[in-house]
Formats: structure tokens, C-alpha cells, sequence
């Protein structure tokens, strides 16, 4: 059920709960005895006339919907533009910590705030009565907006704070799974204390060698870092173990796994789940899968939903595994989880792993996935927020997308470039993220990700090409990486994967 709102020439009038299949447009007609039917037991005072007395007439009304959303980066401009293209025409209020312009644009209302500031969150939605809740980044999910929200009689897309441990502790998620047999993760051990000898024999005897130490909070995607690449030697692992317990109380060690990483995101209610086309995100700052981890530099879909390197069966796996963590969540939790569910999956020589969960849309992939869903995203929600999600409901057309994202020249070692300008083409597929309008209309930068630039074809090559073209175009001290979504980079997923997988043969 959900909470509209009734306009009367120049007065709004609260008048209850009505479903929203019962609602078909912006603006219809309904009589006075409809009103009555809908449970409307008494409406208020409207131009000191009371409307309780009117006869039985067939009066026009507004009927407005509005949907609170808390966002930040590009990925809250896609999630706007894909609320606005609704068959409801909602009345967006966004909140965020830049003046982005993408939000701007599309909201009713729009709020540069500190979204972590959760009485002030609270205070507008106790404003604004919106009919639910999108929250995009992990920080306020992890945080308990959601509770806080729900608490108040808004319904949420974003989990609660419980829930959402599956992404802000790397120890819970790998213990629910190993509680409830989920049998797609690698060897682990979680640790309180700092234990340089029991940590030595895990990494030597059972890793052999090869570990990955996991940061047991939220740290922007910044927290896991990998033998070999980040750490050169197992005293270099302990030693960032021991930085970790001493930072968030515990930290996560565990076998290093080798293959192709790939998302898949999925809508959910409970146990109903709703899957969406499945996405490759690069990482690395630069050319070639090299440098420093980032939020992610790109990512790139296919016409068929799948990804070049895997096999159905590996689709099928990450789909299956997805809907086992919705049911153990809503076993360990008590109560269902409603949101999107986003799992980071690995391709290996025996199958699929899951690397990590996050509580959220990701973000380069909501920019893959939310352009090109055919379905209507309001009704998406409804669903989710009544638990009448079927998988019918989320329908996505046929196309490849290729996203690029554009960041300051110094990204992410340092953040020179903040404060200059920069100019984006008039063009459609721009996603802006930490960008901010200033009073005289132009666009500067901040220091982290400033926008996802989506081409949208019905072939990978021309998605990429036109990506890339838009991008050639940005003027600023901006760079990208040209080599996502490129055939060249994909043959060589393909190759990989073919390579590893004769060798377990």
C-alpha cells in the first residue's frame, strides 16, 4: 500500500492508502463516493469550506506521487532519470552533497546537504511525505537510514541496517555463508585480536601464500588488498591485518582466487528476485588494468545479458547464488531484505565464486543497467516495497551499453584538479557525479569521479564507440580510459578464461 497525495485546485489533501495498481496516471478523475469507498473516512478543512459536506459529484484532482532520493555520484542520476521516465510522473526530492546538475534538472526539490546527517534527512522527508525512499550509497545504508525512514512510515528501496551488513562486514557475509551452505566462497578466517602467528599458518598452509586481507567495514572500496599486487610478502600482509583490527576491531583473510570478476545485481523482496543483465567493472585507474583501485573506471553489457567469457552455466550460478543470500538473510535477519542486491562474482576454473555483496545499485553499473530497462522503475518499486516482485516485472531491451568514466587528471592519488571548470558536450548518455554547478552556471570539479559517459548500441563495438567519441569531447583537465569496453580488452577476458579453465581439464 502507499500514501498519495490529492490536489483540490490549490489545496493538497492527504486521503490515505490506496494501492497503486489503482492508480493509472498523473491526473484522473474520480467522484466523491470513490473517495468514500477508498476508506476516506473524513478529509480536512480546504478554503474554510468542509468537504465532507459536497454532494456526490465527479470532481477532477491532481493526484501527485513523490519519491524521496538519497544519492551521490552518477549512479543517483541515473537512478532520477529512470524514476522521471515512470508512467507516474513522480515528484523527485533529491538530496545530496554536491549541486549536481543531473539532479538539478529532474528534481522538484533538490538539497546540496550532507546526506550522513540523518535529522535532517528526517526532517524534510517528515516534510515532504514522499510515497517511499531510494537511497543509493552504502555509507547511509549501512548507517540505518532505511530504519530510520520505515520508522516514520516511509517505505524504503535499501535494506535495513541489519541486513545490510551483507556488504558493510566482509566477516558476515562470508559467515552466512558458510552457516547456510552457500558453497561459493573461498577459504577464510575472520579475525578480533592480532594473531601474527595463527595469521602466518592461514596465509602459509592454507593459502599457500596467496591472500587477500579484507578491511571488515565500509572504506569506499579501498579496504581489500591482494598478495602480489598490493602486498609483497606475508609480513606485509599481517602487518596491514593488524592496521585493520586496530582501525574497525576485525579483519577478514582469504585465499586468493584467479579468474574473470564479473556484477550481477538483482531487485529484491524476501526471496523474490528479479535479476538484471550482467556487468564487467574495471577497477584500475589506467590503461590496461594497471594502477591503483578505484570506484571503478567503467564497465561494459552485452545484447544477451551475459559476458563474452562465461558460460550459461555461470549466469545460472550467480543468479541461483543471489536468491540463497536473500533466503539466509531473511532466516539469520527476521525479516526480508527490500532493495537491490548486488553481487561481486568471480569466474573461475570450477565454476563461480562470490568475491564480495553490496546493499546497493553499484555504481558504474546502475549506468549499464537502469538506460536501458524497459520496464517501468516505479512500479519496480511498488512491487518490491508490497512483495509482489516477479521477475516479468523487470524487463531490459537487447542492447550493449559501454560506460567510461571521466575524473580529474590526478585521480585517485590526488585531487589537483578540484575547483576547475569543465565542459561536457550536449549529448545524451551523461551521468554527472562529483561535479557541482556554480552560480554562474558552469561545471567544476571535485576531487573523486566526475561523470559516466554511456554509449548504447546494439553491438559492443558501436556502444563503444560512441562512449568513446562523447568522451574525446569533454573539455578539462579530465582524463578516461579508452580501452574499456574495446574488443581487444574483452578477447583477452575470453582468452583467460579459456586458458584457465583447459588447464583444470
Amino acid at each position: 500500500m502507499c500514501r498519495w497525495h490529492i490536489s483540490l485546485k490549490d489545496t493538497c489533501i492527504p486521503f490515505g492508502l490506496i494501492s497503486h495498481a489503482s492508480v493509472e496516471t498523473q491526473r484522473c478523475c474520480v467522484s466523491t463516493r470513490e473517495l468514500r469507498r477508498n476508506s476516506v473516512a473524513s478529509l480536512p478543512q480546504a478554503n474554510g469550506k468542509d468537504l465532507r459536506m459536497k454532494k456526490p459529484k465527479d470532481t477532477c484532482y491532481n493526484i501527485v506521487m513523490k519519491v524521496l532520493l538519497v544519492s551521490s555520484s552518477a549512479r543517483g542520476h541515473a537512478i532520477a532519470e529512470t524514476l522521471c521516465r515512470s508512467r507516474h510522473k513522480p515528484q523527485l526530492i533529491a538530496l545530496s552533497p554536491n549541486k549536481n546538475p543531473g539532479l538539478i534538472a529532474l528534481a522538484h526539490r533538490h538539497e546540496a546537504m550532507d546526506i550522513m546527517n540523518f535529522n535532517a534527512v528526517i526532517n524534510i522527508a517528515k516534510e515532504e511525505r514522499p510515497q517511499f525512499a531510494v537511497i543509493g550509497p552504502d555509507d547511509p545504508i549501512a548507517g540505518g537510514l532505511a530504519d530510520l525512514l520505515e520508522a516514520e512510515g516511509i517505505p524504503c528501496i535499501a535494506p535495513r541496517k541489519s541486513l545490510a551488513r551483507i556488504e558493510s562486514s566482509k566477516a558476515f557475509a562470508r559467515e552466512l555463508m558458510q552457516k547456510y551452505s552457500i558453497d561459493a566462497y573461498p577459504k577464510f578466517m575472520a579475525f578480533n585480536r592480532a594473531d601474527a602467528q595463527l595469521m602466518n599458518i592461514f596465509i602459509d598452509q592454507e593459502c599457500k601464500g596467496e591472500f587477500v586481507v579484507k578491511y571488515d567495514a565500509l572504506k569506499g572500496g579501498k579496504g581489500v588488498k591482494l598478495s602480489g599486487e598490493h602486498l609483497h610478502s606475508i609480513e606485509e600482509g599481517i602487518h596491514y591485518a593488524e592496521e585493520c583490527i586496530a582501525e574497525c576491531g576485525r579483519v577478514v583473510i582469504e585465499e586468493k582466487l584467479i579468474g574473470v570478476e564479473f556484477s550481477l545485481m538483482s531487485f529484491v523482496s524476501g526471496t523474490q528476485v528479479a535479476d538484471m543483465p550482467a556487468v564487467q567493472d574495471h577497477k584500475r585507474a589506467y590503461e590496461g588494468d594497471t594502477g591503483p583501485n578505484t570506484g571503478g573506471m567503467g564497465t561494459y553489457s552485452c545484447p544477451d545479458h551475459s559476458l563474452p567469457f562465461l558460460d550459461a552455466s555461470d549466469l545460472d550460478a550467480a543468479k541461483q547464488i543471489n536468491r540463497q543470500i536473500s533466503a539466509a538473510l531473511l532466516q539469520e535477519c527476521g525479516y526480508p531484505y527490500r532493495g537491490i542486491l548486488y553481487g561481486g562474482f568471480i569466474a573461475v576454473k570450477n565454476g563461480v565464486r562470490v568475491i564480495e555483496y553490496n546493499a546497493r545499485f553499484g555504481d558504474p553499473e546502475a549506468l549499464n543497467v537502469l538506460p536501458i530497462l524497459e520496464s517501468d522503475f516505479v512500479d519496480l518499486c511498488l512491487a518490491m516495497i508490497e512483495g509482489k516482485l516477479d521477475p516479468a516485472l523487470a524487463q531490459f531491451q537487447s542492447k550493449a551499453t559501454v560506460c567510461k568514466y571521466i575524473t580529474p587528471k590526478s585521480y585517485p592519488v590526488d585531487k589537483t584538479e578540484r575547483g576547475e571548470t569543465v565542459e561536457f558536450p550536449k549529448e545524451h548518455g551523461i551521468y554527472y557525479g562529483d561535479v557541482t554547478s556554480n552560480a554562474d552556471g558552469k561545471i567544476v570539479l571535485g576531487g573523486s569521479r566526475s561523470a559516466g559517459i554511456v554509449g548504447i548500441a546494439s553491438t559492443l563495438v558501436e556502444a563503444e564507440k560512441t562512449a568513446q567519441k562523447i568522451c574525446s569531447e569533454v573539455k578539462g583537465p579530465v582524463r578516461f580510459r579508452s580501452d574499456i569496453g574495446t574488443g581487444t580488452l574483452v578477447k583477452q577476458r575470453i582468452e583467460f578464461m579459456k586458458n584457465l579453465r583447459s588447464k583444470s581439464v
